[in-house]
């Protein structure tokens, strides 16, 4: 799809970006939020708290971004596709919010497409949607995702049908691209 294409498909898509209000990779987070802005999409940044997410990078606070919706406020049906930014906190505090687990889940369910780079497949791991899977990730979470009935490859971007996968903030021009150019081709 040529980039006008992707433009005219995205202009009526709504996508959610699922954070923690705090331990977001900010790099993880900004990334995908400015792709898919620029493809058109109308984005909202989802978390358990209404307020602010608090952003990291690595180990040092980052910038702050404020929550658009709570995740108890919204429903996938709100939305076209789903974004999972990583950082390790984040998606270890998502697991401890079951409607936030649920949510994730909720995309799977309908058909949706998901994004997850980096620590965030934790959150799907969670939400008992990988078996039969194939996907990425940082690669600390093999033995997690393996557990969880999924496949996993050490790939800078790996799609499984709606499912865009990536490993590290190193991969995250791939990772944007192919988030997009999934969400435009539904």
């Amino acid at each position: 799809m040529n980039e006008r294409s992707i433009n005219q498909r995205l202009k009526d898509k709504r996508v959610a970006i699922l954070t923690a209000n705090e331990g977001v990779e900010e790099i993880e987070l900004k990334g995908p939020l400015q792709a898919l802005r620029d493809a058109g999409a109308e984005v909202e940044l989802v978390a358990p708290d209404e307020g602010q997410i608090q952003a990291f990078n690595h180990l040092d606070k980052g910038s702050h971004f404020t929550v658009d919706r709570t995740v108890s406020d919204v429903s996938e049906s709100d939305y076209d596709a789903l974004v999972l930014p990583g950082g390790v906190a984040n998606p270890d505090n998502l697991r401890t919010h079951d409607d936030a687990v649920e949510f994730a889940g909720s995309f799977f369910e309908a058909g949706k497409p998901v994004g997850a780079i980096c620590h965030a497949p934790w959150t799907l791991v969670e939400a008992g949607v990988l078996k039969g899977r194939t996907l990425t990730s940082w690669p600390s979470l093999q033995t997690d995702i393996e557990n969880a009935g999924a496949t996993w490859v050490d790939e800078e971007v790996h799609i499984d049908d709606m499912l865009v996968t990536s490993r590290r903030p190193d991969d995250l021009e791939q990772f944007c691209h192919q988030v997009v150019e999934t969400i435009a081709a539904t």
